[in-house]
């Protein structure tokens, strides 16, 4: 269902499971990722642990709202106040918040300025927004490279060659031997179908200043069941982002996922990282 956020701004928003009595997780996807990236058999095993489960296509991705390519009209800001407008809109006073990478930053930022609408939070291959946690270390040079401007990009308006462009920007970000391609390819093509603007979606996301104007000191989550889940072998945020963001929240527990990259959790680990989340 499409949601109006602000004025002239809708979000795409889909609800699984209860009709509204379990408890609800909130999904908030990565930089440029429509909801179709949290994969459906991830999302229905939730649904089958008594989980209302609401993710969304944020600004500029899927079916919602979006920009010319290369002049986003947002605010990381804006991102975090849509979470909120999501949550609202879906009759939702607090939800136990996912956020994965770039959304875990946005997850991060809902958790301190919104506290009260957040019942846990789960945070992964994500690093932390608390510039006092201090340097940690950078990307591999095969992951910087699927961020870097090097001339014209595919051609969006054929859906092979958009899916294909998918598939091979999500390969190098994945850990040895993680990577499914049959399941990322399934996903890349249903984004293409769905997607307003996918020039927008894989430009605009990352041109939005990543810093924040809120508060971003992560120790006033003391109290928040927080669970991190980063993978030992991510090649854009190395595991030490992990590790710093779970010691940086007094309490946060750290689930290291061996051999995952920077993705979702591969599909022979869910058991696992399903019973971690809902021990939130």
């Amino acid at each position: 269902m499409l949601i109006d956020v602000d004025e002239g701004v809708q979000l795409d928003v889909e609800v699984l499971g209860d009709d509204g009595t379990a408890p609800a997780v909130l999904l908030i996807a990565g930089g440029g990722w429509s909801r179709d990236w949290w994969d459906d058999d991830l999302c229905a095993r939730l649904v089958d642990r008594g989980r209302r489960v609401v993710r969304y296509d944020q600004r500029d991705t899927g079916a919602s709202t979006s920009w010319p390519a290369g002049a986003p009209g947002y605010t990381g800001a804006e991102l975090v106040t849509d979470a909120v407008a999501v949550l609202d809109a879906v009759g939702v006073e607090h939800a136990h918040v996912v956020g994965l990478s770039a959304g875990g930053g946005t997850a991060q930022e809902l958790a301190l300025t919104h506290r009260g609408r957040v019942a846990a939070l789960t945070l992964i291959a994500t690093s932390p927004i608390d510039p006092d946690v201090g340097e940690l270390p950078g990307p591999t040079p095969a992951a910087a490279a699927v961020f870097a401007d090097e001339g014209p990009g595919p051609d969006w308006s054929d859906p092979d060659a958009a899916a294909t462009a998918l598939v091979e920007a999500e390969r190098p970000l994945a850990g040895p031997g993680a990577f499914d391609e049959k399941r990322i390819r399934a996903i890349a093509e249903r984004v293409v179908a769905r997607s307003r603007d996918l020039a927008a979606s894989t430009t605009n996301p990352f041109i939005v200043a990543s810093g924040t104007a809120g508060p971003t000191a992560l120790g006033e989550l003391a109290g928040l069941a927080v669970l991190v889940v980063h993978g030992t072998a991510d090649p854009l945020f190395p595991v030490e982002h992990g590790r710093a963001l779970a010691a940086a929240i007094p309490g946060a527990r750290l689930l290291e996922i061996e051999g995952m990259g920077h993705q979702l959790p591969p599909e022979p680990t869910w058991d696992r990282f399903v019973d971690a989340l809902l021990e939130q």
